[in-house]
């Protein structure tokens, strides 16, 4: 799973989600952009930065890592290519560095030539499995935790999520949803797509998610789902049972496979 690519797509479309995981209350998220940046004349890229769209000098720069796998070398890498980028950006006055890591496992324990900074409050280090400790309850860094939640309770875990997001505009309720379907996804490869919207138990706020969208267009809804999505999709028995023998070997129970795919217990128990 390239979790880095997950958490980086995240932050581009929710920069709140960075400023909530970070615990920084103060700062404006819609004030701030996230891109990669390739510093001039080296090698070197930075995979995070977020900046500020205003000029005011008084807003820090971001430099965001998310390391997901050991790496001996990865502060000499990290720091390298910040005082860099602060050497060919000299308006920059203040910045901050964050690194995200799955847990305390994975940081490196070449850590002495920068003691001090690791330190100081301007680096900081998040290990995803203590995130809980802070019963933080905010939809940001509940789709943070998802990304490393137990298989077995993530499927249900992203539909609570769907829930919540009801509670939102319907734009941003939109992309929590397609967040969710592409985490989701990511995590169960083995899944496909009508598969994993079964155990979600899509509803009306997910039929409006681009996964849904995508399933549709694509022609594999047909006789695979409910039977009267939006009264246009025509429900093909055959196409419905030969999905009950996958979804049942996923834990699903028969009652479950039943209303998900609107056909009777009798129906599922024959296959």
């Amino acid at each position: 799973m390239r979790t880095d690519k997950i958490f980086y797509s995240l932050f581009q479309e929710f920069p709140s989600i960075f400023f909530e995981l970070i615990g920084d209350t103060v700062a404006d998220a819609d004030t701030y952009e996230f891109a990669s940046v390739e510093l001039k004349e080296t090698a070197f890229r930075i995979d995070g930065v977020f900046t500020s769209k205003s000029s005011a000098e008084e807003q820090p720069v971001y430099f965001v890592e998310v390391q997901f796998q050991a790496d001996a070398n990865f502060y000499r890498r990290f720091f390298a290519e910040i005082f860099l980028y602060l050497r060919q950006n000299p308006t920059v006055k203040l910045w901050r560095a964050v690194v995200v890591y799955p847990n305390q496992n994975v940081d490196t324990k070449d850590r002495e030539p920068y003691k001090i900074l690791l330190d100081s409050p301007q680096v900081q280090r998040i290990y995803l499995d203590e995130l809980e400790l802070a019963n933080n309850t905010s939809w940001e860094v509940a789709i943070v935790q998802l990304i490393v939640e137990q298989e077995e309770t993530a499927v249900e875990r992203g539909r609570e999520l769907i829930l919540q997001a009801q509670a939102e505009e319907v734009a941003i309720r939109e992309k929590i949803i397609d967040i969710i379907e592409t985490i989701l996804l990511y995590k169960f490869t083995n899944l496909s797509r009508e598969e994993l919207a079964a155990m979600l138990k899509i509803d009306d706020e997910f039929k409006q998610s681009r996964m849904y969208q995508s399933i549709k267009d694509e022609g594999k809804l047909e006789g695979k789902l409910e039977g009267k999505l939006e009264g246009k999709l025509e429900g093909k028995l055959e196409g419905k049972l030969e999905v009950v023998p996958r979804l049942l070997s996923l834990g699903l129970s028969i009652e479950q496979v039943a209303i998900a795919l609107d056909l009777t217990v009798e129906q599922v128990q024959q296959r």
